[in-house]
């Protein structure tokens, strides 16, 4: 996995996460708090959820073959998407249930120093694993807000890893609230309340991070930014004098599809196209080094067919569209 993927964010989690839930069920052993098994399920889920990112990573490298063309660096999609499944189903639900449970046959917090020795010392961990994050994160951020980073990031390790964290430590300060008002008022029901807090938190986050990558899945084309540079590096002002219409696509985080359709002057000749074509292809690479896979169709400019717009039965979509209409 390059290193925009986040393997070092990754990895930091990992180790906090199998650390934390170690401590979290050994708490749960000693105290019987539902928070603790619902937070060590959470942790051990979470775990889960960063081995099969490395997974995905390691599998997107593979190379490109006569059944795949395009190579596999979708797989690191597929596999966050079971990221988000794997969260909102083991994660999410089963607090969900552990809560529901604590809250119908409450019973009292024992040797509580247990849960909240492990809880601090999980917040702590927690914290380490979001700054290494959030850290990583930063370098392709760049001026975009959180929001904006989340949404629209073409490598969803960093989202992922991000997300995770925080309702990590969002879930950590519920559980601890829930233990402490249980111990404080002697009724186990706030341990249970703490408890389903953090499975609609859980659920939540898992249907940000499904939404994301799926659409990541379907497949996104590239950002503005980029799309401006592709047109502006293929035009040449000599053979190459516009971009008459262009499509670009995903096809991993670091590996983008490009197809556009040229325009070029009436009276040149065949090698003089071609040896534009090689010259802007050029271009490209160079300006956004990852276009991978670059078309480019050469066509005679008219004014008259532009006015038309684009040809929609020809457009992916496009019938099913104007089906749609009426």
């Amino acid at each position: 996995m390059s290193a925009s993927g986040g393997t070092k964010a990754i990895v930091a989690a990992l180790a906090a996460n199998l650390a934390i839930a170690a401590s979290k069920f050994v708490a749960f052993a000693f105290s019987g708090s539902s928070s603790m098994l619902a937070e060590g399920v959470h942790s051990l889920a979470d775990s889960g959820n960063q081995a099969l990112l490395l997974v995905g990573g390691k599998k997107a490298q593979r190379e490109a073959t006569p059944q795949h063309p395009f190579g596999y660096g979708r797989e690191r999609y597929i596999y966050a998407f079971l990221v988000s499944i794997i969260l909102f189903s083991v994660g999410g639900m089963f607090a969900l249930y552990e809560g529901y449970e604590k809250i119908k046959h409450p019973h009292e917090v024992e040797h509580w120093y247990w849960p909240v020795g492990v809880l601090v010392f999980a917040i702590i961990a927690e914290t380490f694993s979001f700054r290494t994050a959030i850290k990583e994160s930063n370098v392709l951020r760049g001026r975009k807000s959180w929001k904006e980073f989340v949404r629209h990031a073409k490598a969803p390790e960093l989202p992922v890893v991000l997300l995770e964290d925080l309702g990590a430590l969002v879930g950590l300060v519920l559980a601890l609230g829930g233990v402490g008002l249980a111990l404080i008022t002697g009724d186990g029901v706030w341990d249970g309340i703490g408890t389903v807090c953090i499975g609609i938190l859980l659920v939540l986050i898992a249907v940000v991070l499904a939404i994301e990558t799926k659409s990541l899945l379907l497949g996104e084309s590239a950002d503005v930014e980029v799309v401006g540079k592709i047109e502006a590096a293929a035009v040449d002002g000599d053979v190459v004098t516009r971009v008459i219409h262009m499509r670009t696509l995903h096809l991993g985080p670091e590996e983008l599809l490009v197809a556009a359709k040229i325009a070029v002057k009436h009276d040149d000749t065949a090698a003089e196209v071609a040896s534009a074509i090689d010259a802007a292809e050029a271009r490209i690479r160079e300006a956004v080094p990852i276009a991978r896979v670059i078309y480019l169709e050469p066509d005679i400019y008219s004014e008259a067919e532009a006015a038309k717009g684009a040809d929609r039965e020809a457009t992916p979509g496009g019938p099913a569209q104007h089906d749609a209409e009426h």
